[in-house]
């Protein structure tokens, strides 16, 4: 019967591999966001901040028991990344920041 389509095992991948292969791993996001982290200082930091901070915890796999240093990285990096981009953006706004 193997030669019909019917395996000597019969569930071949329920051992060895319980993951999904099709998303990015944690360690490439975790890599990720602390790019943009670290680009989020220099340029567009009000969106580049928020992405590492997503990119963080999923990197930390959606929990705080696990913590990659990587990923950690990421996730302050990005949320002083957003809060300094807030209040620049609240100091531009100001009233009498004006032209005159």
């Amino acid at each position: 019967m193997t030669g019909f389509g019917h395996g000597t095992r019969r569930y071949p991948r329920s051992r060895g591999r319980t993951w999904s292969r099709n998303g990015p791993d944690r360690a490439t996001l975790a890599i990720v966001g602390v790019i943009c982290a670290v680009a989020g200082f220099f340029v567009l930091g009000i969106i580049l901040g928020p992405v590492a901070i997503v990119c963080g915890w999923l990197g930390m796999g959606r929990t705080w028991s696990s913590r990659p240093v990587p990923a950690l990285i990421a996730l302050v990096l990005g949320a002083i990344d957003t809060l300094l981009a807030i209040i620049w953006l609240a100091g531009t706004a100001a009233p009498g920041s004006g032209f005159w």
